[in-house]
């Protein structure tokens, strides 16, 4: 029988919560009368929490991996997904925080047309200060530079089409852009209010330090999504805008030099203007070698920038 529903769980010391919460994820997968399987990914736990997840792969439809260290979350979903078989994927946290209960919903939203259906944890049982509030500035502040209007892309509670999600190359910390990536490649993005519980065992693996992270990843994922076929289109335009910059303070600079009767030695605005020419010429010539790079890799790998969403006709007579 062919898997229809993969969920697949990060794991990093998580033993205290992994029992109940097995229970509740085979349950709810159980409710979905769908064929299913549970890969549970273990980043380099520390607290015997692969011991448990051995147990659990000896049951059927359920398997574990065990990463060789601490490689993050980012690479865990990774694994998890290379080793995926379904239709369609799911991944949620081990902390217990994320309802099991919810992915029926998830599914249903998916299987109405959507390529993407990530929770939104509205009501989040976190410390209000040290998690959410940050968190709701990050989520704004991804929103509004990837166009991509969701609420919470760092809840881990998501349904992905599989065809699309194993297309993508994941690294550093760019699982909480995953609906944003996939957006630009053309992908239908929804959003469910999801369940979100207090964390009961075990202590928390965010810090405020991620958020730094996270804005260093949305500036590749931004160049990636809106530059990556013509990266000219970025180079050019912030040379354009340098050049001009330039000509304005050189006006204004000649301007005192005719009128004011103010040397050009005594005009720092006129040296600024030659380092602002300078950094427009750099600017171009990175464009130019990009636009080198990017045509090399697509005429090397072969991969058209595109993805065909849908095709009809044309089939053998």
């Amino acid at each position: 029988m062919s898997v229809i529903i993969s969920a697949v769980i990060p794991v990093f010391n998580e033993a205290e919560n992994l029992e109940a919460f097995e229970r509740e994820l085979s349950a709810a997968l159980a409710s979905s009368r769908q064929a299913h399987e549970i890969l549970w990914v273990d980043d380099g736990s520390t607290d015997g929490s692969f011991a448990r997840l051995k147990a659990f792969a000896a049951k059927p439809g359920q398997s574990a991996l065990r990463l060789a260290r601490n490689y993050g979350q980012t690479s865990a979903l990774a694994a998890g997904i290379a080793a995926a078989r379904g239709e369609w994927i799911v991944t949620l946290d081990a902390d217990g925080q994320n309802d099991p209960e919810d992915i029926p919903r998830l599914l249903a939203a998916a299987a109405g047309g959507a390529d993407v259906v990530s929770g939104w944890r509205r009501r989040r049982q976190d410390d209000f200060f040290t998690r959410v509030l940050p968190s709701r500035a990050a989520n704004a502040f991804i929103a509004w530079t990837t166009g991509v209007r969701l609420h919470d892309f760092g809840c881990t509670l998501k349904v992905y089409r599989a065809s699309l999600l194993k297309a993508v190359d994941l690294y550093g910390e760019m699982h909480r852009f995953l609906p944003a990536i996939l957006a630009y490649s053309g992908a239908v993005v929804t959003e469910l209010e999801v369940n979100h519980r207090p964390r009961t065992a075990g202590r928390s693996k965010y810090g405020l330090f991620r958020t730094f992270k996270v804005v260093l990843d949305l500036l590749t994922v931004k160049f990636m999504g809106d530059f990556i076929t013509k990266p000219i289109y970025l180079f050019g335009g912030l040379s354009l805008g340098l050049l001009a910059a330039a000509g304005l303070m050189a006006g204004y600079t000649l301007y005192n030099k005719l009128f004011n009767g103010i040397f050009v030695k005594d005009q720092p605005l006129f040296l600024l203007a030659i380092f602002f020419a300078l950094v427009a010429v750099q600017f171009a010539v990175l464009g130019l070698l990009a636009e080198v790079l990017i045509r090399t890799y697509h005429s090397s790998s072969r991969r058209p920038p595109y993805n065909v969403a849908e095709k009809a006709g044309g089939g053998a007579r």
